[in-house]
């Protein structure tokens, strides 16, 4: 017994000993990491694409293929997923999203790999249908996003993916105001996101965007300005414009994005995707 006893106490002063000699320092806030979108591969961490403060009673699959023309020189093509599911109701929705697999040709070679997941879930807080007033069609809707990214992605030596985790949540309102046959909506979204560097510290950034759009029956064009804001101010403040023209034809809705990036994303992106609505909770 007291044989083990002294191997256990030995163990214990040898493990004092190697902790002693893993220096614990205070990350450098002086010094930026880089870990940014402007240093690294479009799906590292891209602007978010923005909620129009509403939630939806549709079960939404999506489908797509980007390709990115970077500034550099890089050009990446990759396959994109996403599901919107209501959570029960039509006032909160469950979004899984990814690029499921990528392909890219940069300066230092060419390679591919799988991508991050994307997970939120979107809260409806306010929406005109709850008030029974004469004056409640001027009432904006509200949606308040809770967003986490994985690290599975990977390739990191490559600068294609943070490996690290992030997160976000952003507050957005809109409103539709009818002209005939067409409808307008316009949104604006604020919010905080931020991921993970080096050394025991995150990069913190302000969400901001706006948005309109033109609503038919059978098609609609938005137009998107937003990105972040991080504190490094070291190419974490990616800001861009999305347009994307879609058709509505029977649940199904082709369509074409385009995004420019103005500042910290250094890529043009043009998606073509399909989505399939399928209208599974009443109301």
């Amino acid at each position: 017994m007291k044989r083990f006893q002294l191997i256990g106490f030995g163990l214990w002063f040898l493990s004092l000993l190697v902790c002693a000699q893993v220096p614990t320092t205070a990350p450098d806030l002086s010094q930026p990491t880089g870990i940014s979108p402007a240093y690294f591969g479009p799906n590292a961490f891209p602007i978010p694409d923005m909620s129009d403060g509403q939630t939806s009673n549709h079960l939404r699959i999506e489908l797509a293929a980007d390709g990115y023309f970077g500034y550099n020189g890089d050009k990446t093509a990759d396959l994109f997923a996403r599901a919107c599911v209501p959570l029960f109701t039509r006032w909160a929705n469950l979004s899984v999203w990814m690029p499921i697999y990528e392909w890219y040709n940069q300066y230092d070679g060419k390679g591919s790999g799988a991508g991050d997941v994307y997970i939120s879930t979107d809260v409806q807080v306010l929406h005109n249908e709850w008030f029974n007033s004469d004056k409640a069609k001027y009432i904006p809707q509200m949606t308040i996003r809770l967003g986490m990214k994985t690290a599975s992605g990977g390739q990191f030596e490559r600068k294609r993916h943070y490996d690290c985790p992030g997160y976000f949540f952003d507050l957005a309102i809109g409103e539709s105001i009818p002209i005939g046959p067409v409808s307008l909506r316009f949104a604006g979204s604020v919010g905080f996101l931020c991921w993970q560097t080096d050394n025991g510290r995150q990069n913190d950034a302000v969400m901001y965007g706006l948005q309109a759009k033109f609503q038919h029956e059978y098609a609609s064009l938005q137009a998107t300005w937003g990105g972040y804001v991080g504190w490094e101010k070291y190419g974490d403040a990616p800001m861009s414009i999305k347009v994307r023209a879609a058709g509505h034809i029977k649940g199904f809705e082709p369509y074409v994005q385009y995004q420019y990036g103005i500042k910290d994303y250094p890529f043009h992106q043009l998606r073509v995707g399909l989505m399939y609505n399928i209208a599974i909770l009443k109301g």
